[in-house]
């Protein structure tokens, strides 16, 4: 019998790039491929980009310049791009970087294999279309998982065309998922040992999806009620969704936070500035003032929940007095943890063309901003001492007998427990804060 070919996978970026590496292992798995965590075994590696933040086009090449040697060792060796980076630059990809054999957009990899067709022939092969058949249609089901927690995409792509932002681009506009298949995947992974689904989109909170579940009720879905109907699954414990957009917070899912316990008391919610001038450059289509009404909703809805978001410094036109007035914002809401980022121009959008702030000045910013940042989520961390919260053990700690996991506010927990294993839900008292995570002790 053959020994099985092996396919090395390295992801960048966010969540939904971890579950499209995912979906890819197991569409390739059709083709033959076992997963390695070692680049050197594999006999294909995958580079799986993300094209928002500086210098990714620089550290995908960057990643290809170090895999020359490998496969000038092994030249069987096939060597792939997906993602963001690919969808955006895939012809020059395979012009500047002859090493590569396959370069696939994140919409168009349930084609890959065809793409391993042409590879099998000798040819290269790129795919970087926005196809009009949905890529969830072709995809293989899902296979055993490695823990208790799973992502499960329902939203992809973006029609807010920020100024800063590639996605509308990458990702292509807004689509839902269809109910009837999302509550089918979702069963099954609670069949296979997931007990907490967290539920991804660009701009997750933009759901609209067709169909019932059998209540014979069709029509678009928004979030909240795909939430109430995960909710209904038995076995399933933990819902959670991200990224949002504070536009597409609805007064449905502002309600669901508050009476639907299986949605967990966490809510990522970017806001990138606190400056109503910068906001409007960035064409963001909300003010300050309006966000911190919905800040003000949702924590009258759900007033024990934990809230993040982003930023962005340095952005072009920004004044002291606009981040001055970022801070004001990040001072005023109180968050347990923020992204933040200094401003780097993304080729083709808006902003790109636009003057930006001098370097030293946003680097100084985005290290008092993040100066801030660090003191409040110290303090939400805290604030967590002598609690009792639930943890959702993941897998063991490095300690003996030592489990980790996730509370209900998405705080990583450490807890000595040496009956614990991977799945158990348990009830944990907080003991102590220690850096970006908290320690306790099972109750």
């Amino acid at each position: 019998m053959a020994e099985p070919k092996k396919l090395f996978i390295k992801t960048y970026g966010c969540q939904m790039n971890v579950y499209d590496s995912e979906r890819m292992a197991e569409t390739l798995g059709g083709e033959g491929y076992v997963t390695t965590e070692v680049a050197e075994e594999a006999d294909m590696v995958l580079l799986n980009t993300c094209h928002i933040r500086e210098k990714a086009s620089e550290k995908l090449y960057s990643d290809l310049g170090r895999l020359k040697p490998l496969k000038a060792a092994k030249p069987g060796m096939k060597i792939g791009v997906a993602g963001c980076v690919a969808q955006a630059e895939g012809d020059e990809i395979m012009r500047r970087m002859p090493l590569v054999d396959l370069v696939v957009g994140p919409q168009s990899y349930h084609r890959l294999p065809g793409m391993m067709g042409e590879l099998a022939k000798g040819n290269r092969a790129v795919d970087t279309e926005f196809p009009a058949e949905d890529k969830f249609d072709h995809l293989p089901a899902r296979k055993a998982l490695r823990g208790p927690t799973a992502f499960l995409t329902v939203q992809e792509g973006c029609d807010k065309f920020c100024a800063f932002c590639v996605v509308p681009y990458t990702r292509g506009a807004e689509v839902s998922r269809p109910v009837t298949r999302l509550l089918a995947e979702a069963r099954d992974l609670v069949e296979r040992g997931v007990k907490e689904i967290t539920l991804l989109g660009q701009n997750v909170n933009a759901y609209h999806g067709t169909g019932g579940d059998g209540d014979g009720e069709g029509g678009a879905w928004g979030l909240a009620r795909l939430v109430r109907a995960l909710a209904r699954i038995d076995g399933l414990e933990r819902i959670r969704y991200t990224t949002s957009h504070p536009n597409d917070m609805e007064d449905d899912l502002i309600a669901a936070h508050g009476d639907e316990a299986k949605l967990m008391p966490y809510l990522h919610l970017p806001v990138q500035s606190g400056s109503d001038r910068i906001l409007k450059a960035m064409n963001r289509k909300h003010t300050r003032d309006e966000y911190f009404r919905l800040i003000d909703r949702i924590r009258a809805a759900r007033p024990d929940i934990l809230l993040t978001s982003d930023f962005i410094v340095g952005f072009p036109g920004e004044t002291d007095q606009d981040f001055a007035d970022t801070l004001d914002l990040i001072r005023r809401v109180e968050f347990g943890a923020a992204f933040s980022f200094k401003y780097s121009a993304r080729p083709g959008t808006p902003a790109a063309e636009k003057a930006p702030v001098a370097a030293e000045v946003a680097d100084a910013r985005l290290q008092e901003l993040q100066a801030l940042i660090t003191t409040q989520q110290r303090a939400a961390q805290e604030a967590m001492v002598g609690r009792e919260v639930s943890v959702l053990y993941e897998k063991p700690g490095r300690l003996p007998g030592q489990m980790v996991g996730k509370s209900d506010h998405l705080h990583a927990v450490h807890v000595t427990d040496p009956a614990g294993k991977a799945g158990d839900l348990v009830r944990v008292r907080i003991v102590a804060s220690v850096t970006n995570s908290l320690s306790g002790e099972r109750v």
